[in-house]
């Protein structure tokens, strides 16, 4: 049976790139790849048993955490990360063959890739048009002069996707990856246009609740916690729960709870394995102080860096304080 993993679609966007990542590295080259329309269309497709996993950038280098998966991963409630992998980010501006730099007066792209080229369209594109598209694909994708799946070669007659006729396109450029120009038949008019070099977006594997991955000694846990209460300290004591125990956290963010102004819950990322007793204790502690904890999985970090790890936090410095007490409780002083 052909194992069938969803991501944020059109085709060639970042999210199917990390997808082909995560496939290849699980052996799965054979897979299927559905694209979604957005985060929740890919969850509700887990739930519903049409996909066995999908595929979400989480958190990105440039814009920090991405609203729409943070919260689509705590409504949804019953979801596991069972894997990340890094996508290096890098843009490139494309238009229609025969369009020069100068035609440009709209450009279209997603949020996210905005904000990372907001420099770059300053310098080169002033006074040009920014629409919001729901991916950098689609973005692509709507400006093609072909229909997707063609040879490559614009037809006299194509009409470009999502968008009637030719002249209904707004915008004259779209900013999305390499991959997406190529594939739509779109020229590039300019090459890694990002304000910062290096970007990166992390992008995580969710599928329904099952078995954890093994332990790997360079591990990740992901976590929402409600305060309790918002009194002063509230956040300082579930911090706490981490520190006291040795557990490095990678990121942290607030997100409101909708349940009115003020009222916050914490997406977090911590370092090491559910596995791990400083780990398991740490939670065990949140869990205690929170009025709500929802735990989203334990799974290899993506970059392979081992968790250091203080002598007095390693496993068998808990089993040797838990058989102390053990020994005192059953045998007294």
């Amino acid at each position: 049976m052909t194992l069938a993993f969803g991501y944020l679609g059109p085709e060639a966007t970042f999210t199917e790139a990390a997808l082909i990542q995560l496939l290849e590295a699980r052996g799965h080259t054979d897979a299927e790849r559905v694209p979604m329309h957005n985060t929740e269309a890919a969850f509700d497709g887990l739930v519903n048993g049409r996909l066995d996993g999908a595929v979400v950038p989480i958190e990105n280098s440039v814009e920090g955490g991405v609203p729409a998966t943070l919260d689509a991963l705590t409504s949804h409630g019953h979801l596991q990360i069972i894997a990340e992998t890094l996508v290096h980010v890098k843009f490139v501006l494309c238009a229609r063959p025969g369009t020069q730099l100068g035609d440009i007066t709209t450009y279209s792209t997603h949020p996210h890739a905005e904000a990372q080229t907001r420099g770059w369209t300053a310098r080169n594109l002033p006074g040009a048009h920014y629409l919001p598209a729901s991916s950098t694909a689609a973005a692509a994708r709507d400006l093609a002069p072909l229909p997707p799946g063609s040879d490559g070669q614009p037809a006299a007659d194509a009409q470009p996707t999502g968008a009637g006729s030719a002249g209904d396109v707004r915008y004259q450029a779209a900013i999305c990856p390499a991959l997406a120009a190529e594939r739509y038949g779109l020229e590039v008019l300019a090459e890694d246009i990002g304000d910062i070099t290096g970007a990166v977006t992390r992008f995580v594997l969710v599928k329904l609740p099952g078995a954890l991955p093994e332990p790997t000694g360079a591990d990740k846990t992901t976590l929402v916690a409600q305060l309790a209460s918002d009194r002063a300290g509230a956040l300082l004591e579930l911090l706490e729960q981490f520190s006291t125990r040795g557990v490095n956290l990678s990121r942290i963010e607030s997100r409101p709870t909708g349940d009115g102004l003020g009222l916050y819950q914490f997406s977090i990322d911590a370092q090491g394995h559910l596995a791990e007793a400083r780990v398991a204790e740490a939670l065990a502690g949140v869990h205690r102080v929170a009025r709500r904890l929802q735990f989203l999985g334990s799974y290899p970090e993506a970059t392979g860096s081992r968790v250091f790890v203080a002598p007095h936090n390693t496993d068998e410095s808990f089993a040797e304080a838990q058989a102390w007490l053990e020994r005192i409780r059953s045998v007294g002083l």
